[in-house]
């Protein structure tokens, strides 16, 4: 890579996408951030440094037009968002379309619009931010259903790009503090509840740190996938019911 490789980061406006962009920027990386709040990215710009652009990435022409702009080594899909947490029966068409649409074919299309400039290279790395939900059972299945075509995808794609010395990285966050549940549930009620684990969460930033571990990992390593999560957050396991004797 270049003394100060380029970062295209999508979804950039908040949580985990302005945290990456932070980490990122403040690590020497030449940061583009990418997302719909142009308001938001004029403020993280004047944090970070970074270059933004306002973007609708469901818009097959507007990432044509965005890879057209930049052509990054390290390519971050962050951009994402949920649905389904009232139950798939009660769940609106619009809102799993837009989920599918944003989580999986919007990340797909990017891959496809920057990967053929990292393989004329001969280098890059692109970095997919998944979700446990992808690996555990999830009380949504459209979000954890789309989550897991994304690490498929990136399992799959290591495979494809052998050779090329491109690396691909899934980060798999649990539970972070940010917008999530504000937009993913409908109900003011319910977003509030969700909210409110009792734990402390991941900070956006932690995700950012393990990102730029991946990114930074010697050329010849490739760090797969983190699975990163709370302390006090776990899965898995079997409970009983005492019997009385």
């Amino acid at each position: 890579m270049t003394d100060r490789p380029v970062a295209l980061v999508t979804g950039a406006s908040s949580g985990i996408g302005a945290g990456i962009v932070e980490v990122l920027a403040g690590a020497g990386y030449g940061v583009h951030g990418v997302a719909r709040r142009a308001d938001r990215l004029s403020e993280l710009s004047g944090r970070t440094g970074c270059a933004v652009h306002t973007c609708d990435l469901t818009d097959g022409a507007a990432i044509d037009a965005l890879a057209q702009l930049v052509s990054p080594d390290v390519l971050i899909c962050n951009a994402g968002r949920g649905a389904g947490f009232e139950g798939t029966a009660r769940t609106a068409i619009a809102d799993l379309r837009q989920t599918i649409d944003t989580n999986v074919l919007a990340t797909l299309d990017l891959i496809r619009c920057t990967l053929p400039g990292m393989i004329a290279r001969g280098r890059g790395h692109i970095v997919t931010i998944g979700s446990v939900a992808a690996l555990y059972p999830s009380p949504s299945s459209i979000y954890g259903g789309s989550k897991a075509a994304i690490r498929l995808l990136t399992e799959n794609l290591r495979l494809e790009l052998r050779g090329t010395g491109i690396r691909v990285t899934d980060i798999r966050p649990g539970r972070v503090s940010s917008e999530f549940y504000d937009v993913a549930v409908a109900n003011r009620v319910q977003a509030k509840a969700a909210k409110a684990t009792g734990i402390r969460q991941l900070s956006p930033k932690d995700v950012g740190n393990a990102v730029l571990f991946a990114v930074r990992a010697p050329v010849h390593v490739n760090v797969s996938c983190i699975e990163i999560q709370p302390v006090e957050q776990t899965y898995g396991g079997t409970s009983f019911d005492s019997v009385g004797g």
